[in-house]
């Protein structure tokens, strides 16, 4: 399942992200979304879990969870159209 997480702190490496998600399940991909002129993070990033109850699980656990002062958002990533 892929989920997407809001809010991240623009210091967040995607490193961090991937050990942040890794506690609840087998993280598939960790993708932080950057700047291309500045090659800085925009403050989201998507992650995808391989089993659907760790998925949710990570969403539960993660969602409003403060990281060095943001209020992460995490949800279920809707599909592209």
């Amino acid at each position: 399942m892929k989920i997407l997480i809001r809010n991240l702190p623009r210091t967040l490496s995607e490193t961090s992200l991937n050990e942040l998600f890794e506690a609840h399940g087998d993280v598939q991909s960790c993708n932080l979304i950057l700047d291309q002129k500045t090659g800085e993070s925009k403050g989201f990033g998507f992650v995808e879990i391989t089993k659907v109850g760790d998925a949710k699980a990570a969403i539960q656990a993660l969602n409003g969870k403060p990281i060095n002062g943001n209020k992460i958002r995490v949800k279920k990533a809707e599909p592209n159209k």
